[in-house]
Order: C-alpha cells, then structure tokens, then sequence
C-alpha cells in the first residue's frame, strides 16, 4: 500500500513551519499535529489533500472511534479523539487558504471533524486521577536507600517533589541557585527553567512535614559541601553511565560528581 503522497509532505512540512515559527507552538504541539495529520492521511489511503471532502471527514470520525490504544488494547477516549480532529480542523482551515488548495477545499469543509456537542463536552471533562496520599509517599522516603550518590539523589527528588508539587519538567531542569531552603521558597526562572506556559513564578514548601523538608535540605548541603558543585549545577543531576569489564552498562555515578568522588562501576578495576 502507499505509504506517502509528495504533494501532501511538501504541504505538511510548510504547515509545521508555520505552526512552529508563526505560530510558536512547541516541539511537544507539533508533534501532534504531525501525528493527527498521520492518522488521517492513513485512514484516506495517502490521497491527495487537493482532494479533500467533507465527507472523508464524517469517515474519519468513525474510523477513529472504531481504534484501540496500542498499549492497553482499550477504545481510544474521546479526548484523545478530539485533540485529533481538532487539529485536522485547524490544519484543514489553514490549507482552505493556500495557494493551489483554496479553489479545491471550502473553509467549511473543516468543520465536519467536530464531534458531537455531547462528545465534546465529555472529552473536555475533567477527571480525578487516583495518586498516592502525603503518608504513602512518606513510607516511601523512610523506606528509600541513602547510601550512594544516586540513592541521595532519587530519595530527595521524591520528597522534593511532596514539598513544592512542582511540575516534572520544571524539576528536571532546577538548578542549585533556584532553591532557597532558608526561606522555604523555589524560584521557577523561565528564562532556565522548563515552566508551563514559559513563565516566572516563585513557589513556597508544602507545610507536609519536618522530615520531608529535611530529606531535601540536607541533599541541597550534600551538594554545596560534599560535592562542591557551583549554584548553576542541577539540582537534580542525570546519572552518569559506565561500562564494565564483562560490557554491561552500569549507572556510575551522578553527573554532578567531579572525578575524585566518582565511584568505579562493578568489574571495574
């Protein structure tokens, strides 16, 4: 079967172009429009988008909510089936106005992908997730490992992450200068930090408890004082790999070690 139409990855690569220097959609948002427009050139048999009709639209829509996740073999939820068709919507506006495309697709024509009023507000629905409560998690801490670097290092991201509630990006791209655990406070400076919605904010600890702040003040001090690390140094840093005598690869140490400290991976000599 084709796999590709030229016409169509010409048009898609101007698309995505646009998206992300006009529009300033991000790496994560380009990429699903990428994957929207994938699934429908798929379910169309790569025909030429110069062809499109409404109707390739209602069947799309059926199509769609005949799928399964590929992981949990489950129907696809109707978000995930409305972020879809919202973006062939706006990718299908957007054509409806290019030269070579106007006189064949109607604006309107984009509006068939919507779902029904009903989908729509149940796809937009918020829903409660089950997560771990505050003594959970504590149990976990005090079950944690504290030995090595990288034992340090997971167990103070956890309690971390209890006390600011901070995003897992935000977390992964801290630096040392950005925590004041004097004052209790976290500074997400967007201009380095990976925040939502690229913005600046200073947030507070989470009143959860002594042990959970200490975990977290004495990784910080581990750091300045043991590791002498610099104030723009990870707060949290990537685990540094090595290799064996018998190949295998083993977690060494944390990036952050200068190579005095840096312990030696099992069949190393």
């Amino acid at each position: 079967m084709k796999k590709h139409n030229a016409n169509n990855e010409r048009i898609k690569r101007k698309y995505l172009t646009f998206m992300k220097q006009a529009k300033g959609q991000s790496e994560a948002s380009i990429d699903a429009v990428a994957k929207a427009i994938a699934r429908f050139e798929f379910y169309n048999k790569y025909k030429d988008f110069k062809a499109f009709h409404f109707e390739q639209a209602i069947g799309f829509k059926k199509h769609l909510a005949k799928q399964t996740h590929y992981q949990t073999g489950k129907p696809l939820s109707l978000a995930t089936m409305n972020g879809a068709v919202r973006q062939l919507k706006a990718f299908i506006e957007w054509l409806s106005q290019e030269s070579g495309y106007k006189s064949r697709i109607k604006y309107s024509d984009a509006e068939y992908f919507n779902l029904s009023e009903k989908e729509a507000r149940t796809a937009k629905a918020s829903r409660q997730k089950p997560v771990a409560s505050v003594e959970q998690i504590k149990h976990v801490l005090a079950m944690m490992p504290n030995g090595t670097d990288i034992e340090k290092r997971d167990r103070a991201l956890i309690a971390f992450t209890l006390l600011t509630g901070a995003r897992d990006s935000a977390i992964a791209s801290l630096k040392l200068k950005h925590i004041d655990v004097t004052a209790g406070t976290v500074y997400q400076d967007a201009r380095e930090v990976n925040t939502k919605f690229s913005k600046s904010f200073t947030t507070c600890f989470f009143p959860v408890s002594d042990d959970v702040r200490d975990i977290v003040v004495q990784w910080v001090e581990y750091l300045k004082t043991d590791l002498l690390v610099g104030s723009d140094a990870p707060l949290f840093p990537k685990t540094k790999m090595g290799q064996g005598s018998d190949n295998r690869v083993w977690a060494v140490s944390i990036g952050a070690v200068p190579p005095q400290y840096e312990s030696r991976a099992p069949g190393r000599c």
